[in-house]
């Protein structure tokens, strides 16, 4: 005798169903997953507009800087003082759109902005910068 069992049109009636329930709860799953992401991308995307970027960073508080957004060193000729305050994810988007960060000129904006390009990982405010990077933001 064998092992498998007789093949009867009730069973491909089960196995019809079976996939259907299969198909039914991928789509449950697939569902859940899309309502669970979307806060994730709302909450992502409300944290870039909030997180800050210090100018320069803290380890480096008291200089100055360059308008290649180099930091240098205080009375470094035609560099600009740091900015009272970070700024924001939200404020260094509209300066990347063309806009200005607040509280700037041409030449102030201009080494900001390009201090913020420059941020490499391990530097304060490379986190905020970087996610902004991420499409759909």
């Amino acid at each position: 005798m064998s092992d498998v069992p007789p093949e009867t049109g009730s069973d491909d009636h089960d196995a019809g169903m079976d996939r259907g329930r299969r198909a039914l709860m991928l789509g449950a799953v697939g569902a859940s997953a899309v309502i669970s992401i979307r806060p994730a991308l709302a909450q992502t995307a409300a944290s870039v507009s909030n997180c800050e970027i210090p100018v320069p960073d803290p380890g480096r508080a008291g200089n100055y800087i360059a308008l290649d957004g180099t930091v240098v060193p205080r009375n470094t000729p035609f560099a600009v003082p740091p900015p009272g305050r970070p700024f924001t994810g939200e404020e260094v988007k509209q300066a990347m759109r063309g806009g200005w960060l607040p509280g700037t000129n041409f030449y102030s904006n201009r080494a900001y902005m390009q201090y913020i390009r420059r941020l490499q990982r391990g530097t304060s405010g490379f986190t905020c910068f970087a996610s902004m990077q991420m499409p759909n933001r």
